[in-house]
């Protein structure tokens, strides 16, 4: 991983690759689901793998992750390989959802603290771990010709939000390391979890 994010924190280099195996994981599931080629299954994974990252790294002035580390484009190939080898039982039904909730969760945690290490301001720094763990499933829906997530009333960048203004909150209380991450994390996933199992939205607009 990075220099920059490795010295954040032991476990936050551990978060960034299993939130990039998880959303590489989801783009080539939307692929095999349209029965593509596995061309198209590693485009698919390696888009939302590091479509988040790529966002945040150009915003805050980095250099851009995938660009830098061979191994993350590997590991998104990596990824669509193990999905297009395993039987379609394994990963059907909520399959996506499911992955894609955990990707969320470790993606925002790990999008925040590179922020803040990178001296990015608090809020800011809350916005692009929302930017790092949305923006590369936004990409795979776009691309796949699904509708955007963004367009249902569905706890979704809400988890995101939670998990990353955790992270930056208790950070600025004075904790530190792998619990600090872990609870951030943890409480993202927890809200998605809830949404994907009971449908919760946040009120929609209804005009007058």
């Amino acid at each position: 991983m990075l220099p920059q994010a490795a010295s954040l924190s032991p476990v936050l280099p551990w978060l960034d690759a299993f939130g990039i195996a998880m959303f590489a994981a989801s783009g080539a599931i939307a692929a095999a689901r349209a029965r593509q080629t596995f061309v198209t299954a590693a485009f698919f994974a390696l888009i939302t793998g590091v479509g988040g990252g790529t966002v945040r790294d150009l915003l805050i002035d980095a250099p851009v992750f995938w660009v830098v580390d061979p191994w993350i484009a590997l590991m998104c190939l990596g990824g669509a390989l193990v999905i297009w080898v395993t039987p379609e039982r394994w990963w059907a039904g909520q399959g996506l959802d499911w992955l894609d909730a955990i990707g969320l969760a470790a993606y925002a945690v790990f999008g925040a603290a590179k922020a803040l290490g990178l001296g990015v301001p608090p809020v800011p720094a809350v916005l692009m771990g929302v930017v790092t763990a949305c923006v590369g499933g936004i990409i795979r829906d776009v691309v796949a010709g699904e509708p955007s997530i963004l367009m249902r009333p569905e706890l979704y960048v809400t988890a995101a939000a939670l998990a990353s203004a955790l992270y930056v909150g208790m950070r600025l209380m004075g904790f530190q390391g792998f619990p600090v991450a872990s609870i951030a994390a943890g409480a993202g996933f927890a809200l998605r979890a809830a949404a994907i199992r009971w449908k919760l939205g946040l009120p929609t607009y209804r005009g007058r």
